[in-house]
């Protein structure tokens, strides 16, 4: 399968209202998050995670929220206005090959996107470049999209780049895998 960017505009169809039922952030991301952290979300999209997130951190802390399309930004912080979080929220246009240099973060997450980078050796190095020791990434890839054997492949580069696989967490309709930079 070719490695593709989900256009903006399509992610209106699965970023929306309905996604709670599959998806509810703060109950994902309630045992890796609390006040104060720095959290990066990676290929944000429109912000679903990002806000979800932000409120989390709460007003000391911070979300960096990375995406390779301007538009997905755009709508992020209008949303996170919305939403009374933008204060928290540090938006970052990046390209395909490179997720920019970031301050240490605590948490990473690549929601349903590590499938679409180009070279994953190379992201998945960069995340773990950001990552403080001890730091988690959650790493999630949809059903649909990705297979079990190309899930199992992007697991033994995250492990060979250093990652340590610490648990599965159960997300609908996802491929899920919980990792810790030791």
């Amino acid at each position: 399968m070719a490695k593709h960017v989900c256009p903006w505009w399509l992610a209106y169809t699965f970023d929306n209202p309905l996604r709670r039922i599959f998806h509810k952030p703060e109950e994902i991301f309630i045992p890796y998050l609390s006040e104060g952290m720095t959290a990066i979300d990676l290929g944000c999209g429109m912000g679903y995670f990002s806000i979800g997130m932000a409120k989390l951190v709460g007003e000391t802390g911070k979300v960096i929220s990375v995406d390779v399309q301007q538009e997905m930004l755009d709508t992020l912080i209008q949303r996170a206005r919305k939403a009374g979080v933008a204060n928290r929220i540090t938006t970052l246009l990046c390209d395909e090959n490179n997720i920019g240099s970031h301050e240490e973060v605590d948490f990473a997450l690549s929601f349903w996107m590590t499938h679409e980078t180009p070279d994953e050796m190379n992201f998945l190095k960069q995340v773990h470049s950001i990552l403080k020791k001890s730091g988690k990434l959650l790493l999630a890839e949809p059903k649909l999209h990705v297979s079990s054997a190309e899930f199992k492949k992007t697991l033994a580069i995250a492990q060979e780049i250093g990652f340590k696989r610490i648990d599965s967490p159960i997300i609908s309709l996802s491929h899920t895998a919980l990792f810790e930079k030791p």
